[in-house]
């Protein structure tokens, strides 16, 4: 079964309430056995409009990364994230070729 990814790249407009952002959505993706593959670090766009932070986030499967995208408790972390940031999120199946 293909894995499933979150793409997010945005800007963060007030990092002390990013932080708390960050705290409160440990533990939804814990409960979703999601894992960091990227989160911040160096980046160079190269092609079209970028933000300067991207984070990718790597679960079990699609349809767990689109559930937690869709969980309650994500969701409240969310509305901490929202007001102090802006971004694109991208929801994607993984390849196995």
């Amino acid at each position: 079964m293909p894995k499933g990814y979150w793409i997010a790249n945005n800007i963060v407009h007030d990092p002390e309430t990013y932080e708390r952002y960050k705290a409160a959505n440990g533990p939804v993706f814990a409960r979703y056995n999601a894992r960091f593959v990227v989160r911040g670090g160096q980046q160079k766009g190269v092609e079209g409009e970028v933000f300067p932070r991207t984070v990718v986030i790597e679960f079990p499967s699609y349809a767990e990364a689109l559930a937690c995208y869709e969980d309650p408790e994500y969701a409240a972390a969310k509305a901490i994230r929202d007001p102090v940031s802006e971004g694109r999120l991208l929801i994607v199946e993984g390849y196995e070729g």
